[in-house]
């Protein structure tokens, strides 16, 4: 290992060992702004690259998992290599010593300069825009989001902009396959029948709505409360010719009270906005759109028992979903049947979605230079880490993704579903 013999790369050195010595990186390496590396040269999976003396101190000065976000958003470190490989090192923080157990760690960081760049944070989500989850605080927080940009989405989603857990039938299958036939099993688990009427809730940039209208004859109505999907998506539905079949609103779901009841619905990865606290309004109110016999499919993403401890302020709430909640399984079944549904099945796609998020933040990366002329620097490294982060968690099986089918009973308490699953197993 090269060293110099400086203060601040020997201060830096010794930090490393002491944060990591206890529970050592097996893929991670870091490289100091001096070409030193450590622990050794030998090839590692990702590595850490500090762009100056005082970029530990702006890693871990605030022992916060925010704060080690906010020194890759700002530039003071970089990654490189496969960026899912470097999330190890947050499992490393958990073990032993920790964020804030060493009084020697932080007289070592103290050693270390303080950075005098500048630390804007435009991308972040600012607070005191309403109560939280109001109508017009859950507008803004979507807005945040989804209104990004549509070309920069567009480059690393399928062709169908389908942005969530994708449904593969080997790990090798591609990325558009796997969407289609992700959609399709939304549609055979809600067993569609032409000139039914579905309620898409979160219905994005419409590829599940267009699916259904198309392969299955339904008629679709779509609500989201992002104007750049609604454009989008409202463009794509002239473009194939089924403005007669699907109807795209800018609308917040709980305002569809007085429509005719739908036979179906289906909220695919829009739950994880509604919060713990809304799921019982959430669920009684698609209950009451749906006709006695309709069923719903609620695709969400879940923690687990697995799921770490907060370490304070959070990156993926202050920065890529402002106000989202991911409670577990349980909370959402009993939330439900108070509302009026029957649990009818629960399937867990949790390695699904760890392949999907491989794939987005490949080709990602792959387009770094065209997405940058879609969106700033930060925004870009926004994103790459949390597409990244949360392949690692899926993969560790800290959250899981929930499909779950729910019936709305006649009022004779029957369900008008076949007894078995056989026919969600084939495209027959």
């Amino acid at each position: 290992m090269k060293t110099l013999p400086t203060s601040e790369v020997d201060a830096t050195l010794r930090f490393l060992q002491e944060l990591f010595g206890r529970s050592p990186l097996r893929n991670v390496a870091v490289c100091l702004w001096d070409g030193s590396i450590w622990p050794d040269e030998t090839p590692k999976a990702a590595t850490f690259v500090l762009q100056h003396p005082g970029a530990l101190r702006q890693m871990f000065g605030a022992a916060t998992e925010k704060a080690l976000a906010e020194a890759y958003l700002h530039e003071d470190f970089d990654i490189f290599g496969d960026i899912e490989s470097a999330f190890e090192v947050i499992d490393a923080l958990a073990d032993g010593r920790g964020w804030k157990q060493s009084l020697a760690l932080a007289y070592l960081l103290r050693a270390l300069p303080e950075s005098t760049r500048a630390k804007d944070t435009p991308n972040r989500f600012l607070r005191g825009h309403g109560r939280r989850r109001s109508r017009e605080r859950t507008q803004q927080a979507i807005s945040h989001h989804y209104d990004v940009s549509n070309d920069f989405y567009r480059l690393w989603l399928d062709q169908k902009m389908v942005y969530s857990c994708a449904y593969f039938e080997t790990p090798e299958q591609n990325l558009d396959a796997a969407q289609t036939a992700k959609l399709d099993y939304l549609c055979r688990k809600l067993r569609l029948k032409a000139g039914q009427r579905l309620l898409d809730v979160g219905c994005g940039w419409g590829g599940l709505a267009l699916h259904a209208a198309r392969r299955y004859g339904v008629k679709v109505t779509g609500v989201t409360l992002s104007q750049q999907q609604a454009e989008w998506a409202s463009a794509r539905v002239q473009e194939a010719g089924l403005a007669d079949r699907v109807t795209i609103r800018l609308r917040d779901y709980r305002d569809l009270s007085g429509e005719e009841p739908f036979d179906a619905a289906v909220s695919v990865g829009m739950a994880e906005h509604v919060g713990g606290e809304n799921l019982p309004e959430y669920f009684k109110t698609v209950y009451d759109l749906l006709k006695p016999g309709g069923v719903f499919l609620n695709h969400a993403i879940g923690k687990t028992g697995r799921y770490p401890p907060d370490q304070g302020p959070s990156f993926l709430k202050e920065y890529v979903f402002p106000d989202s909640d991911i409670p577990p399984i349980p909370a959402v079944l009993e939330a439900a049947e108070p509302a009026g549904f029957e649990v009818r099945d629960v399937e867990n796609l949790r390695e699904h979605y760890t392949l999907t998020l491989r794939h987005w933040v490949r080709r990602l990366e792959d387009k770094q230079a065209e997405a940058l002329g879609f969106v700033d620097e930060m925004t870009y490294r926004v994103w790459r880490l949390y597409l990244a982060g949360s392949a690692y968690g899926f993969n560790h099986g800290w959250m899981a993704v929930y499909q779950t089918l729910l019936s709305k009973g006649d009022r004779g308490g029957r369900a008008h579903l076949p007894l078995t699953r056989q026919d969600w197993q084939s495209a027959g």
